[in-house]
């Protein structure tokens, strides 16, 4: 099954997320990235991401190549901001057009995955969800239940 792994990450966890579901089932990946990738500290990661979140922006993405017809399942994953799928995924889902399409979706977050995947989830109408999964502290969590958490999450996929 030809499958991609698309993300947005700021700190890191998605992309290390990322880096595990391609290896073990040798998707395709798309990192995505802001045109303001600048370097914020926490509180200002916190008014920039969260404020986005609030005002519903969908903050323009650096250009990127997704043709979603050329794959069978498209893993999406985002960090979660103010309990939502952060909002660099809504401007992917947005140009993409991801229709009729098998997706599965992941969300890394600090303190609560909150509504974030329900959210999500309803950025995808006419595609049918097959799994989802939150993951805490990814990068920060180094037990082996978290990574075994995730190789039987990716397994189910394949």
């Amino acid at each position: 099954m030809k499958t991609a792994v698309v993300y947005y990450t700021l700190d890191g966890n998605c992309a290390l997320v990322a880096a595990e579901i391609k290896s073990k089932l040798n998707a395709d990946s798309l990192r995505l990235q802001t045109q303001d990738e600048k370097k914020r500290g926490k509180f200002g990661k916190l008014l920039w991401g969260g404020g986005m979140v609030f005002r519903h922006e969908k903050p323009p993405l650096k250009p990127f190549s997704f043709d979603a017809s050329a794959y069978e399942l498209i893993i999406i994953g985002a960090p979660v901001w103010a309990g939502s799928p952060a909002p660099p995924i809504e401007t992917f889902l947005s140009e993409a057009g991801i229709k009729g399409k098998k997706i599965a979706l992941f969300v890394c977050h600090g303190g609560g995955a909150g509504k974030a995947l329900k959210k999500f989830k309803a950025l995808l109408d006419g595609n049918e969800i097959v799994a989802e999964t939150d993951f805490k502290d990814f990068g920060k969590d180094k037990s082996e239940g978290t990574a075994s958490r995730l190789a039987d999450w990716v397994k189910g996929l394949s």
